[in-house]
């Protein structure tokens, strides 16, 4: 009995938008084109969130990463050694006694070749030398073969364990495991492959974004006493500190004692994030339709009284 009431008005609704094609067609685009830019949104925002924090989970929330400041200028490499000698392993032994709740730490040479063999299929890797309880604090997962020993780091082994990434640009679907890899002139044994690894790939608060898959992990005397270019005369003895404090531990303090013993120009912290993905849920397209919605009903009930309340015979006059 209801829908007998309102089936002729559904008609009538029908019948008037085909009367006014034009209107009801850009009607239309702007209820999509609103849905749409309001899903968007809401679907960036929740997929920058999502990355977000895997990118903190796997850095680790307890973890302090300090970036020396390098230069390659002659002339602003004797400014800044006028001021400081840059960041070396004296600055680690006093990390290792003074940092408050201190629980692990890896020095960190980082190393851009000119050349690798085998030849890899985009982008060359970047060889990171760091200790073998670099794993621990990175949680960076084995996904083949093993990661150094300290024994292997004490004699500066020749061996590497590669990134998801390099393992799939220098040997593709080949099982990488006991093949070499050559480094501008040093030949790299591989004894293990990581598995993939968040990265953010904008700068975060002045360090530079490194896809940490597109890595060739070493020991840090393998990449200090084996690699070198142009510019090792002008880099630090190391370029990097990572440092994992215990779950009591006061971070802020922790990272004030650091920042003491560099000095401010010496150190940087991290914290911005790029390159979200997007992720679309239910209540997105819910408030969305919601919104079309409400806009729809204003823009229509709207001028709808507005005609209830004309006298009649006003109304066919304007018509």
């Amino acid at each position: 009995m209801k829908s007998a009431l309102w089936l002729p008005d559904l008609g009538r609704s029908v019948d008037n938008l085909l009367l006014h094609k034009l209107r009801t067609l850009l009607t239309m685009l702007g209820m999509i084109f609103g849905v749409a830019a309001v899903v968007a949104m809401l679907s960036i925002g929740a997929g920058a969130q999502q990355q977000v924090m895997a990118f903190i989970e796997n850095l680790g929330v307890r973890n302090l990463i300090v970036e020396a400041r390098e230069t390659t200028e002659f002339q602003a490499y004797q400014k800044v050694r006028q001021q400081s000698p840059g960041l070396t392993f004296k600055d680690i032994r006093a990390m290792q006694a003074t940092v408050p709740g201190l629980e692990i730490l890896s020095p960190r040479k980082r190393f851009t070749p000119s050349q690798v063999i085998p030849k890899p299929q985009g982008e060359l890797p970047v060889v990171y030398g760091v200790e073998p309880i670099y794993q621990q604090i990175a949680a960076l997962k084995i996904a083949a073969g093993r990661f150094f020993t300290s024994e292997e780091a004490a004699r500066a082994a020749p061996v590497c364990v590669l990134g998801e990434a390099a393992r799939v640009r220098l040997f593709g679907l080949t099982d990488p495991l006991d093949r070499f890899v050559k480094v501008n002139a040093q030949w790299y044994h591989v004894i293990g492959v990581a598995g993939g690894q968040a990265v953010a790939q904008g700068d975060i608060a002045g360090v530079p974004g490194q896809d940490r898959n597109n890595a060739l992990y070493v020991p840090t005397g393998a990449a200090m006493f084996r690699l070198e270019d142009n510019y090792s005369q002008f880099r630090d003895e190391i370029d990097g500190v990572y440092l994992r404090l215990k779950p009591d531990a006061d971070i802020l303090a922790a990272a004030a004692t650091v920042r003491g013993i560099l000095g401010a120009s010496m150190s940087r912290m991290i914290a911005s994030f790029a390159g979200w993905s997007t992720i679309i849920s239910g209540g997105s397209l819910a408030l969305a339709f919601s919104v079309s919605m409400a806009i729809g009903l204003v823009s229509g009930v709207y001028p709808a009284m507005k005609a209830a309340a004309l006298d009649p015979v006003q109304a066919l006059h304007y018509e």
